[in-house]
C-alpha cells in the first residue's frame, strides 16, 4: 500500500523538530499520555527523536478510574519496554478531595473532571510545557491552536491572544507559573497518523481492531457496557462485533460496527467515512462549544 512516504517523513521531521525545541527551551516538560494512537504516535516521535537515550520527558496520564482495561494494560507494557517514567493524576483523587464533585445521573460522566487532575498534576509536578497529541483536523475548537500554545497561571486558555508562530520560530518564554501546551503533531491528519502508524509497524491497543463485546445504543451511538454506566430501562444489552476510533472514558466513548482487523483495514475504512473522528464522543455533544469551553478551562 502506497503510504506518500515523503509526505510522512516530512511530518515526522517537523514533529521531531519541535520536540527537540521543547527539551531545548524548557527546564521541565512533560508528555501527556491517554493510551490513544495519537499519544502513542507522539511517544514513538519522542523515541526516534532522542535515541539512543531515554524519553526526556516522563509521561502523565489523567487516570478517570473508567478508562477500558485494555488502555490500561496497553500503557503499562508500553512504559515497561521504553523504561520511561510514568505519573498517574488521578481524578478519583480529585473527587475524594473534593476538588469536583463527581456527576450523577444517566449522562454522567468523568470525562470533564479530567481538568482538574491535570491541572493539579502540573502544578505538582511544576511543568513549563505539557507535549500532547492534539492533531487541527480532530474538531474546531483544536484549530485554533498554536505549536506552542500559552496557558496563563491558571492553566487557562485564550484563543485570542496566542503568539505567532513564522518561519519555524518558537517563543516559549513565560512568567512564573505559566506553561505551554505543545502540539508537535497538528498538521497531522487522522489518515496520516494511521499510514504512518504501518508504515512503521508501531503496536497498538487490541481496542483499535474489531472485536465482539457488549455494547448498548444511546442517541445513536453504541457504548460499550460496563459497571460505570446507569442504562435507562429501555436500554439492551447486545453483542455486537465494533471497534474504537478513538479511546478515552467509557462513559462518552463511542464504538463503532466494523470488520476492520488490521491497519491496513482500518486504513481503507477511514478512507471511505462520512462519520467525523469524535463523532461517536457523547461528551462532545453536550454544546455546540462544549470542547472549546473545556479547553479555556484548561483541558487539553
Amino acid at each position: 500500500m502506497d503510504y506518500h512516504i515523503n509526505h510522512l517523513k516530512e511530518l515526522e521531521s517537523e514533529s521531531i523538530f519541535i520536540m527537540r525545541e521543547v527539551a531545548s527551551q524548557f527546564e521541565n516538560p512533560v508528555l501527556m499520555f491517554s493510551g490513544g494512537k495519537d499519544s502513542i504516535l507522539m511517544v514513538h516521535l519522542a523515541h526516534k527523536a532522542f535515541f539512543p537515550a531515554r524519553i526526556p520527558f516522563p509521561l502523565l496520564h489523567i487516570d478517570t478510574g473508567h478508562n477500558f482495561p485494555e488502555t490500561i494494560q496497553f500503557r503499562d507494557d508500553l512504559v515497561e519496554k521504553l523504561n520511561a517514567k510514568l505519573i498517574v493524576g488521578s481524578v478519583q483523587d480529585a473527587i475524594d478531595n473534593g476538588t469536583v464533585t463527581e456527576e450523577t445521573g444517566i449522562n454522567s460522566s468523568r470525562n470533564g473532571l479530567q481538568t482538574a487532575a491535570l491541572l493539579e498534576a502540573l502544578e505538582k509536578g511544576k511543568y513549563d510545557a505539557a507535549l500532547g497529541g492534539a492533531r487541527r483536523d480532530e474538531e474546531k475548537a483544536r484549530a485554533k491552536e498554536r505549536f506552542f500554545s500559552h496557558r496563563d497561571e491558571f492553566g487557562q486558555w485564550d484563543p485570542k491572544n496566542q503568539r505567532p508562530e513564522l518561519w519555524n520560530l518558537f517563543n516559549g518564554k513565560h512568567k512564573m507559573g505559566e506553561h505551554f501546551r505543545i502540539f508537535p503533531i497538528s498538521n497531522w491528519t487522522e489518515l496520516d497518523v494511521w499510514q504512518y502508524l504501518a508504515m512503521e509497524n508501531v503496536p497498538l491497543p487490541s481496542l483499535y481492531f474489531a472485536h465482539t463485546r457488549p455494547v448498548f445504543e444511546r442517541e445513536g451511538v453504541l457504548l460499550a457496557d460496563s459497571d460505570f454506566i446507569m442504562k435507562k430501562d429501555t436500554e439492551t444489552v447486545f453483542d455486537e462485533q465494533v471497534r474504537c476510533r478513538t479511546i478515552g472514558d467509557m462513559t462518552c466513548t463511542g464504538v463503532s460496527k466494523s470488520n476492520a482487523k488490521s491497519v491496513e483495514e482500518i486504513i481503507q475504512e477511514i478512507s471511505t467515512t462520512r462519520m467525523t473522528e469524535r463523532g461517536g464522543r457523547t461528551d462532545d455533544k453536550r454544546s455546540e462549544t462544549s470542547m472549546e469551553d473545556r479547553k479555556k478551562q484548561g483541558y487539553f
